[in-house]
């Protein structure tokens, strides 16, 4: 009598587990405005939080979920650049799901960029307020004998006055060339001459070129 009741134990058993019925979950994801497939999306489905399976949407945007439980189940669908979806959904044992599932790309407010600029020939020097001009390295390749050196480019201009093609000093409106200052980096320097005369202002070539 023992042995009859395992017997039907274990084919009741067996019989209960054997009846848990699957279904298909099928359908195609594609973009809600243009209604084009959505590639490599993540379909998955879930029974409450826990997760039974996923996949990934084919080059046609579609997808197939095998051996799902039927019942009520939650469909997430997610891609880059769009909002996820969650959807639930009722799923019976009498034919497989078959679903149309758009996406809305997801907007995201980036703050507000300035641009500023200032017309050829503008001066960005703080200390430059009046009678002031600058140059580009574009226009400084365009200044026949200057040799990349900044002063004798300077010399280019109205009120500026060079020396000879053996030096490199500049007047400007009249005034001597010891006043010429020299900034790089808002720092003062001195002479950034080579083979510069002790007590002048110049040499042959400046230090600095149109490159810097």
């Amino acid at each position: 009598m023992r042995y009859l009741f395992s017997l039907i134990f274990i084919i009741i058993t067996s019989f209960s587990f054997s009846q848990t019925v699957t279904q298909i979950i099928r359908g195609t994801v594609v973009d809600k405005e243009s209604k084009t497939s959505i590639t490599g999306a993540v379909v998955m489905a879930f029974s409450d939080s826990v997760l039974i399976k996923g996949t990934t949407t084919d080059d046609d945007g579609k997808f197939k979920l095998e051996e799902i439980p039927v019942g009520r189940r939650t469909l997430i669908v997610k891609f880059v650049g769009y909002t996820e979806v969650v959807m639930p959904v009722n799923l019976s044992s009498g034919k497989e799901l078959v679903l149309m599932i758009e996406l809305e790309e997801s907007l995201t407010t980036l703050g507000t960029v300035e641009v500023e600029g200032i017309k050829q020939g503008d001066i960005s020097n703080e200390y430059a307020v009046i009678s002031a001009r600058q140059f580009s390295v574009e226009e400084t390749e365009r200044y026949a004998g200057s040799r990349g050196d900044p002063a004798r480019m300077a010399s280019n201009f109205a009120g500026v006055q060079g020396a000879d093609d053996s030096r490199n000093d500049i007047i400007v409106r009249g005034n001597s060339p010891s006043g010429v200052l020299w900034r790089v980096e808002g720092i003062d320097i001195p002479n950034p001459n080579h083979f510069a005369v002790a007590g002048s202002s110049g040499g042959p070539v400046s230090i600095l070129n149109n490159k810097i």
